[in-house]
């Protein structure tokens, strides 16, 4: 059996689901499908976030938003100056979901359930006649003179162009490459550190903004740092796992890192603040009363591990041991062995060699009439809405690109 249409998406998230909107109501003459390999769509979308779906930043201009893209910061300046988050807004509420800012700048549906942009993509597809067809893992992909065959488990499809949103599919990027397109290795890209170190062995759920700087190598990450059962975690690593997501790779996960638990001060700057701290309060307990706004507990871990015990006065604190303190706080060594996954904001990078793409169009530029959205692509950001950015704006070029072909 060979069923026909106008447009085939491969991949139902978000990607998948933004590009097959965008396409039918710019054109609704066209007869679009999405094929999806699992038994539901849009799964991603549903954990994303905790449940809430972080659909996008609040940050609005082009030029400033590439930079949380560790891969693909040059080529979305183009794209961004044509769907940016503020359209994202503009679009979602056009279409009955409306956004919410937090402190941090995420933005959330305010109903704070991805149920609600499930519900939205569901409906709109319903509404314009989508085919959302699930359970088909595609086997083969075959480019005729103007259409594309694609075979299915269950099925085989012709149709005249191929939008792929597989997200990180292996066995999609083995089949492209087959076809011509270069790959980027996939590596893991948002992770956390696992570290045992007896300075934070029973800290766990300690926050703090700290800087984070990888020993021997150019990557440094300032911002919140929170101390978990296995290491270290927060945004601030996350960004630090995101930008290095190769050097580590290549590291094999075991490296280490220097952190500065007060950012603003230096070595020398804390020595002299020590220095007053010291003198204006000899006699009380170093370790009883936490200096620089940091954590009870974090303050006393770094004080034992600078040899200052818990009976010690300030006065008593030799010069040493208030070295020892300074550079506890201002350039703590940690050894990094391993990562771990965070939650479910699993992300990749690798994909698509991004040479290998019209960024005006989305469209392959090895394989005609065959266009990209999402991850799939050698684009990857770092935690808070972005990644989802990338994929609305992708699928919004595409979808233009397409519907005022045909």
């Amino acid at each position: 059996m060979n069923s026909k249409y106008d447009i085939i998406i491969i991949g139902g998230g978000a990607a998948g689901f933004f590009t097959a909107i965008n396409l039918v109501e710019k054109n609704p003459k066209l007869k679009v499908a999405i094929l999806e390999r699992g038994k539901s769509v849009l799964e991603k979308v549903r954990i994303s976030g905790g449940g809430r779906c972080n659909v996008t930043h609040a940050c609005f201009v082009p030029n400033d938003l590439v930079k949380f893209y560790p891969r693909g910061e040059r080529e979305l300046k183009g794209p961004f100056h044509q769907f940016c988050s503020g359209d994202t807004i503009e679009w979602f509420e056009k279409h009955g979901v409306e956004l919410k800012i937090e402190e941090d700048g995420r933005m959330f549906p305010i109903s704070d359930s991805s149920q609600t942009i499930i519900d939205c993509f569901l409906n709109a597809t319903q509404k314009l006649k989508i085919d959302v067809l699930t359970g088909h893992s595609v086997q083969e992909l075959y480019q005729g003179e103007n259409y594309w065959k694609i075979s299915t488990n269950q099925d085989v499809f012709s149709c005249q162009k191929v939008i792929m949103t597989t997200g990180s599919n292996p066995k999609i990027w083995e089949l492209l490459q087959s076809l011509g397109h270069s790959i980027v290795p996939p590596v893991p890209s948002l992770f956390t550190f696992n570290i045992k170190d007896v300075r934070i062995k029973d800290l766990m759920g300690v926050a703090t903004n700290a800087a984070v700087k990888v020993k021997n190598s150019k990557l440094n990450a300032t911002g919140p740092l929170l101390i978990t059962h296995w290491g270290m975690s927060g945004p601030g690593i996350l960004r630090l796992s995101a930008w290095g997501a190769r050097e580590l790779a290549e590291k094999k996960y075991h490296f280490a890192i220097q952190v500065n638990w007060i950012p603003e001060y230096s070595f020398d700057e804390i020595v002299e603040e020590l220095k007053t701290i010291k003198e204006e309060n000899a006699k009380k307990l170093v370790t009883k009363y936490a200096q620089f706004n940091l954590p009870k507990r974090l303050w006393e871990s770094l004080t034992k591990a600078a040899t200052i015990s818990e009976e010690t006065k300030w006065a008593d604190v030799n010069k040493k041991q208030l070295h020892f303190l300074a550079e506890q706080l201002t350039n703590g060594e940690f050894q990094v062995n391993g990562k771990s996954t965070f939650k479910e904001e699993f992300v990749t990078a690798g994909g698509i060699d991004l040479r290998e793409v019209n960024f005006k169009t989305m469209e392959s530029k090895i394989l005609p009439n065959l266009y990209f959205a999402g991850e799939i692509l050698n684009i990857d950001a770092i935690t808070g809405g972005f990644n989802f950015q990338n994929a609305w704006t992708d699928g919004f070029i595409a979808a233009n690109a397409i519907a005022s072909i045909e």
